[in-house]
């Protein structure tokens, strides 16, 4: 193997030092199984064992017996003589030359004995009474690796492997780096490491299997990191936000450390997160860590809705600007409020957005020095839901812009729409559900969630819905996870961590934040928001109703619900449904005697969804059509909709006994 830089340059020699000033104990040892191996050989020889073999598998072990007996008695007299020779022979030559003579023969001895034992059982080369350890001996030999490959069937026959980086000590544990032959890939190995681990006799939780990716590494490139044990099985570490001050939301929050020991910290800041796991499994655990590093931040303003209505949140209270726990429709629809709030809250901040100079807000995503600005009013945002698949799976009906739905799906709704538009305004979602199924998380919803993480689960399809469709067939299952190891579970993150920029998962343990060490936390985040100024809402004891603005549900393409009870119907008298109420209100203030307004100045206008826009004016019997219009680059054709069309729809809507979309 070509020496590659500095890095391979000291490996080697410290593999050179490390092999000298360990090859007298090998030497002696080899020595010993070669005089092993010799005395076993004599006796299988002197006993005539093949010959006896033979008459004992051909039943004629009886007539045989004379013959057997003799040849032993002979190979005997054999040995004798040969003794009786080579001892008169050294004793002449001592007598010739002297006392170097025993020097020379002893090293001669032990020269041939050493190449006889050089080969350890369960080595290539020699067949063991009982197979030797494997977990080492691809260390030393690569042909072990080689031969563990072949016997995955991760290489054929006839093909082997080629050395990029020779095995070396990392951690707890040895690591190598080879390449696979041409046209296998390194997913596949990634895919069936269970089958390799069994070729390597070492549990699959002790090795890690990774393809090597960026300008070092190709398709056929595997690292492999093998654990000398459970990297698992000892004590869990706290967390290290215990010992700090206070914590930069903008930095990824640490999480938990990997099975090398490698600390993985878990970026929040325009993405999305969610914790899935069946009970008992450390789902609460993970979720809390998530939101430490963020309470930790003064300039941060949380939303924490717990429907375990435990006291595994009860702290936060200190520090959230919303909090509640509970699980009746009353916190369900207290929930919609809270969504419908942060939704008006989004659409807000990207109308601020584009009015401040491209020094302040070069993109259409929010900044550091924007979330701090106290005057721009657009802090990191996150919003906490535990156990999510309780407000998902409500029932109780809901009137949203004249039509009824049930609440679980409205908020479906919702958090779709903020998981997909809220991140570059700074809202974050940190979602944890026990019950990671297709029918409580919608498809919409998990398509659109950044970072996944996923404890133990019953079987691949719950592992699926929470990491991706088929996550399992490349290697990451989570339903595999043992039950003994609390806190473990599998991380797709949505941005760079430690273990690599390029790395699809990985299997971290969450550090251990037992009540007492939360509720630390929760008290300095309330002391650094009291110092600078920022404890708001429900920790400042100022419980107000969420602020919900007509014009900004509009923009949001979702209206604001209320409850409806069975005996009630709904009548709006002669308010307007979404969006042709702000499409009139936009008319009125905008009276300047045209009969037709394009379909892009409304939605500008309004800051509407153009495909939600155009679904609901045609719902409403308003339909768009193509017309020529003046502009300052001359007359062209543009799809919009006649003035008169769209008060006639007004009024026959206000007339409507159903009074909305669904008297239409």
């Amino acid at each position: 193997m070509a020496l590659k830089g500095w890095t391979n340059l000291r490996q080697a020699a410290r593999h050179a030092v490390g092999w000298l000033v360990v090859l007298p104990w090998r030497y002696a040892r080899a020595v010993f199984r070669g005089l092993v191996v010799a005395v076993r050989w004599w006796r299988a020889w002197v006993k005539v064992g093949d010959y006896r073999d033979a008459a004992v598998a051909s039943e004629k072990l009886a007539d045989k017996f004379t013959e057997i007996r003799e040849l032993t008695l002979f190979r005997w007299k054999v040995t004798g003589a040969v003794l009786v020779a080579v001892a008169c022979g050294l004793l002449i030559t001592y007598l010739v030359y002297g006392d170097q003579v025993w020097w020379y023969g002893g090293l001669v001895v032990s020269v041939a004995l050493a190449v006889l034992g050089r080969r350890k059982d369960g080595s290539p080369g020699r067949k063991p009474v009982l197979a030797g350890p494997r977990s080492l001996t691809w260390t030393m030999d690569p042909q072990v690796l080689v031969d563990a490959f072949r016997d995955a069937k991760l290489i054929g026959k006839d093909e082997t492997l080629r050395l990029v980086e020779r095995a070396s000590r990392q951690g707890d544990g040895w690591a190598v780096t080879v390449d696979l032959p041409a046209t296998r890939k390194a997913a596949d190995v990634v895919k069936n490491r269970d089958a390799l681990a069994s070729a390597l006799a070492v549990d699959e939780v002790q090795l890690i299997t990774e393809r090597v990716r960026g300008n070092g590494g190709h398709a056929g490139r595997v690292a492999l990191w093998v654990a000398d044990a459970d990297p698992y099985a000892s004590a869990p570490q706290r967390t290290p936000l215990l010992g700090v001050s206070r914590w930069d939301a903008w930095r990824p929050v640490p999480f938990g450390r990997d099975a090398r020991n490698r600390r993985i910290d878990l970026p929040l800041v325009w993405t999305s997160l969610l914790v899935g796991a069946i009970p008992r499994q450390g789902k609460t655990f993970a979720a809390r860590l998530a939101a430490a590093g963020l309470i930790l931040d003064p300039h941060t303003r949380l939303y924490v809705a717990d429907f375990k209505a435990g006291k595994d949140w009860d702290a936060a209270g200190l520090v959230a600007h919303r909090f509640m726990s509970g699980d009746e429709p009353a916190h369900v629809l207290a929930l919609i409020d809270w969504l419908v709030e942060l939704v008006g809250e989004v659409q807000g901040r990207y109308r601020r957005m584009r009015d401040l100079d491209d020094t302040v807000c070069p993109e259409s995503k929010i900044t550091p020095a924007m979330a701090r600005d106290v005057s721009l009013d657009m802090p990191i945002t996150p919003i906490v839901i535990d156990e999510v698949q309780v407000p998902l799976e409500e029932r109780t009906p809901v009137a949203v812009q004249g039509k009824r739905l049930p609440a679980g799906e409205y908020v479906g709704e919702l958090l779709t729409w903020l998981a997909k538009k809220g991140p570059a305004a700074g809202i974050v979602l940190v979602l944890a559900t026990q019950r990671p199924d297709s029918k409580t998380i919608p498809s919409g919803l998990r398509a659109v969630l950044g970072s996944r993480f996923a404890l133990r689960v019953m079987d691949w399809r719950d592992s699926n819905i929470v990491l991706g469709e088929q996550m399992n067939t490349r290697g990451y299952d989570s339903s595999r996870l043992l039950p003994s190891h609390k806190g473990v579970g599998i991380l797709r993150p949505d941005g760079e961590t430690d273990a690599g920029a390029d790395v699809l998962a990985m299997t971290v343990r969450t550090y251990y934040m037992p009540n007492e060490d939360w509720r630390v936390i929760c008290r300095q985040g309330r002391a650094l928001r009291e110092q600078e100024g920022t404890l708001t809402g429900h920790a400042a004891g100022q419980d107000t109703p969420p602020v919900i603005e007509r014009a900004d549900l509009a923009m949001a393409a979702i209206g604001a619900p209320r409850l409806l009870h069975d005996d009630e119907t709904e009548d709006e008298g002669a308010e307007l449904p979404e969006p042709l109420g702000s499409v009139i209100g936009y008319l009125d203030d905008h009276d300047d005697g045209r009969t037709f307004v394009t379909s892009a100045d409304l939605i500008d206008a309004l800051g509407a969804d153009a495909t939600w826009f155009g679904r609901q004016m045609s719902e409403l019997g308003c339909r768009s059509t193509r017309e020529r219009v003046d502009t300052d680059d001359g007359v062209r054709q543009a799809r919009g909709y006649h003035v008169a069309d769209l008060r006639a729809a007004a009024d026959r809507v206000a007339e409507d006994d159903g009074g909305g979309v669904d008297g239409l």
